[in-house]
């Protein structure tokens, strides 16, 4: 039985986050399981007058690669790719795991060796976005893996997953351009503080954010949506971290994870498990102690945690930072083959001090900075 919601997100997602023009080179890329999507999309674009190209790729290909496959063929990257992010106008990848731990018994080092491989590819799509050539989205599809992380049935994960996406309003469009603008105020706002101190349950942490630019997540990169993030001075960084949720990378995990830093760097990793795994991520690189992004969860549509990276570093009321690169558009000047988002709950007791005033109380903004 078709899903309407393929056709109305479809739509938001040519129409909206990607903007597609007549003649735009269009890529839409995920796994087979999202089939009913990719149609939608492919039809869209096709109405928007572009020039679109479906590539399905095998779930279990890279857990093959990187368990059975040579150090130069890990770091192998197919010319096709190359060219997609250096000419296409528009990507579009659906997330849609069959499994999501399907890489939980591959080797941390050879992850890593993948992605110092990929770090080039990786670094020209965000320099292309960032001037303007390239539109990109991620976007989530559910999954039985997903529903199943999430603990919740493949229908009630569905309904978790459209209502993010503001397809439960009549014109969802409309939602997130509203949406976009109370982002603005909040961006506005941040752009006047120097320096952040986040104070919860094991955090108390301070960066400096002076001269740096809060860019707001409205629906254009990631669907769902919805965060206020940029990137913090690189050795303003001070203090401890408590996350709450699991660190999620390529379908392992670290749990408990606890960072201290010292001058930018993180001197002390500890996780209830995985450590190892942090650890290793941790040390990816010299970029890979550094924080390359902090931002703040606005879609109060996501309440609850579900496994899922796209929906959890959005949730409503949370914090999180990325060890690693910066984000082109940011002013942050870190490098690194890592980006790990990892997140933290502030809506049990947290707040937050913008140069040493309380603007930020229980997972919500306080009226002068809202």
């Amino acid at each position: 039985m078709l899903d309407p919601r393929h056709a109305k997100l479809a739509e938001v997602i040519v129409g909206y986050s990607t903007r597609v023009e007549p003649g735009d080179k269009i890529l839409i890329e995920s796994m087979g399981s999202a089939s009913p999507l990719i149609r939608e999309l492919y039809a869209a674009s096709l109405r928007a007058g572009g020039h679109p190209e479906a590539g399905i790729h095998l779930d279990e290909a890279e857990e093959m690669l990187l368990q059975e496959g040579s150090n130069a063929q890990i770091e192998w990257i197919a010319p096709d790719l190359e060219w997609k992010v250096d000419k296409a106008d528009v990507w579009m990848v659906i997330d849609a795991p069959v499994n999501t731990r399907r890489l939980t018994g591959v080797d941390p080092a050879k992850m890593g060796t993948r992605l110092k491989a990929r770090a080039p590819i990786q670094s020209r799509y965000l320099e292309r976005s960032a001037s303007g050539e390239f539109r990109w989205v991620i976007c989530g599809y559910p999954t039985d893996a997903s529903a199943q992380d999430a603990g919740l049935s493949l229908r009630q994960f569905e309904d978790v997953l459209y209502r993010a996406a503001f397809l439960d309003q009549d014109d969802p469009v409309a939602a997130w351009k509203a949406f976009a603008e109370r982002l603005e105020r909040i961006g506005s706002f941040l752009e006047t503080t120097r320096e952040l101190r986040i104070v919860g349950d094991g955090t108390d942490l301070k960066l400096g954010v002076e001269g740096r630019t809060w860019i707001q997540a409205n629906g254009l990169r990631n669907f769902p949506d919805g965060e206020v993030f940029t990137g913090p001075v690189e050795t303003s960084v001070e203090g401890t971290i408590r996350f709450s949720f699991p660190a999620m990378m390529r379908g392992r995990q670290a749990d408990g994870v606890q960072l201290r830093f010292e001058g930018g760097e993180v001197v002390e990793a500890t996780a209830s498990r995985g450590q190892d795994f942090l650890r290793e991520m941790v040390s990816l690189d010299d970029g890979a102690r550094r924080v390359g992004e902090f931002a703040f969860g606005m879609n109060e549509a996501i309440t609850e945690y579900t496994g899922n990276l796209l929906l959890d570093e959005k949730i409503g009321g949370t914090v999180h930072l990325a060890l690693g690169r910066s984000v082109p558009g940011t002013g942050g000047e870190n490098t690194s083959s890592l980006h790990w988002d990892i997140v933290c709950d502030l809506r049990d007791g947290g707040e937050v001090y913008a140069d040493g005033e309380l603007v930020y109380r229980n997972g919500t903004f306080l009226n002068g900075a809202s």
